[in-house]
């Protein structure tokens, strides 16, 4: 088996490993050191042009591939990621932060969406549609758009990379992909290896470069046919009005603010746990993260006390030691979590535990502590804003209505977790909370094979994960026939 090698100071474009035109580098750092750990090319315009100009060039074949072979490539690249779990874990850990088992996780995850999506390729069809008389035909076909922007954050890449480029190229499009160039290791390592499993020139391409060059210049070029986007809310709406220039679809999947409503009557023994694992699980870095706990009144003091002794139990360190935690991504978000754990007490929270930087950081990394504040008020910037961040805020509830009330008490609508033994009052909540996603009893969706990754409000819009996924990378078109009657008389 041929070692992963990503080549320093190196971008990929038209099937080969270059340096940006301009010769410019950038700095890949491990947030566990503050240490540079490898340099990446820092792509300019001129790389956006090549990039597309490749995508663009080898759309036609890649479309005109049978889908049954597009679906072989995408499973031979699916083995070849099972080949290298381990560097590829190893990649993904480091660059973000997070343990190597978090990391193996993710590419875990990573190879099972593109082997679905490798089985999935041949299953997109169009409709026939019912007709008046029988000399008439009516039927849809679903089309690739051509050349499809794929722009993904740094929390995790692995996963973000496969759940983005595996449905659009299934679907028949060529990528431009750019990886955030805070944690573009595994991105460009798994382009590697759909080089080696056979994909033609052109039709995965990665950038890395900085958003408001690189990013800017990709969403707004004439030759992107389609624009998927993965990050905050603030760029979300500056890459759609990017994109309203050309005409352009785009695909959301922006922050969230999720809640974990627990009962009285759920099994606590169950739920505690996970509900510390939502919000530290890569140092809360998740834009589904369980950053708000609604918990009824009555279990309050006993929920609020064992949720504070999990999260004191967390063991923090880098992604070498694979212990529960590591380092948020780098300075820029150290400091906005830390902002966030100095306002919190003067808009009235009560500080439980954590409350600042964690001793692990002396040597330079970005450790902060898992944080719990309770009596959090609805109306703070605790309550209300994404902190992306080990920091979970309190807040009570009597009965159903209230619970309801201050579940949709958000302007994010990502995913929103039940905790209860009554089936009845979780399948009522499930319809009426405002959500992209529903979970119960389980935190996210833990077990399920193609959950949609569905989002609503300031969210995203976006058919994400599982099968729909792919029919979010294409457009439909309609096709009516008039059967003419040739018949010779006779």
């Amino acid at each position: 088996m041929a070692e992963l090698f990503i080549p320093p100071a190196q971008q990929l474009i038209d099937g080969e490993w270059t340096a940006a035109r301009d010769s410019g580098e950038l700095p890949v750092v491990d947030p566990a050191t503050g240490r540079t750990i490898q340099t990446v090319a820092r792509a300019g315009a001129g790389d956006v042009d090549d990039a597309v100009a490749a995508a663009r060039r080898a759309f036609p074949g890649w479309a005109a591939t049978s889908a049954s072979e597009r679906g072989r490539l995408l499973r031979r690249w699916s083995e070849l990621i099972g080949e290298h779990v381990e560097e590829l874990a190893r990649l993904e850990a480091r660059d973000v932060g997070k343990p190597l088992s978090g990391g193996r996780t993710n590419v875990f995850i990573a190879q099972g969406i593109v082997e679905y999506f490798a089985g999935a390729a041949d299953k997109l069809t169009g409709v026939t549609l019912p007709t008046r008389t029988p000399d008439y035909l009516g039927y849809t076909l679903q089309e690739p758009y051509g050349v499809c922007a794929v722009i993904i954050p740094w929390n995790v890449p692995a996963v973000l990379t496969a759940a983005n480029v595996a449905p659009a190229l299934a679907a028949g499009n060529t990528v431009v992909l750019k990886p955030s160039e805070v944690a573009p290791l595994a991105p460009f390592a798994l382009a590697e290896l759909a080089r080696r499993a056979g994909f033609p020139p052109g039709v995965l391409n990665v950038l890395a470069g900085i958003g408001a060059d690189t990013g800017a210049a990709l969403t707004s070029h004439p030759g992107v046919d389609h624009i998927s986007f993965v990050g905050s809310t603030t760029t979300g709406r500056a890459i759609m009005r990017a994109a309203a220039e050309n005409l352009v679809p785009v695909k959301l999947e922006l922050g969230g603010k999720s809640p974990n409503v627990l009962f009285a009557d759920a099994d606590l023994d169950v739920a505690i746990p996970a509900i510390v694992g939502s919000i530290t699980e890569n140092a809360g870095q998740n834009c589904y993260a369980g950053s708000r706990l609604l918990v009824e009144s009555s279990v309050a003091g006993e929920v609020v006390e064992r949720v504070a002794e999990l999260m004191k139990a967390v063991r923090i360190g880098p992604w070498d030691a694979d212990l529960d935690m590591g380092p948020l991504v780098n300075e820029a978000q150290y400091r906005r979590v830390l902002g966030f754990l100095e306002s919190a007490p003067a808009e009235g929270a009560r500080l439980v535990t954590g409350g600042g930087p964690a001793a692990e950081g002396e040597g330079g990394g970005w450790f902060v502590e898992p944080s719990l504040f309770d009596g959090v008020d609805p109306r703070s910037r605790l309550s209300r804003q994404e902190v992306f961040g080990p920091v979970l805020a309190v807040q009570e509830f009597s009965g159903d209505r209230q619970a309801l009330e201050m579940m949709n008490d958000t302007d994010f609508g990502l995913l929103a977790c039940i905790w209860t033994g009554d089936v009845s009052r979780a399948l009522r909540l499930a319809q009426q909370v405002r959500s992209g996603q529903v979970s119960v009893n389980q935190f996210a969706d833990a077990g399920v094979i193609g959950f949609p990754f569905n989002m609503q409000r300031d969210s995203g819009f976006s058919r994400g994960g599982g099968y729909a996924a792919m029919r979010e990378y294409t457009q439909e078109k309609a096709v009516a026939v008039r059967l003419l009657d040739r018949t010779p008389p006779r």
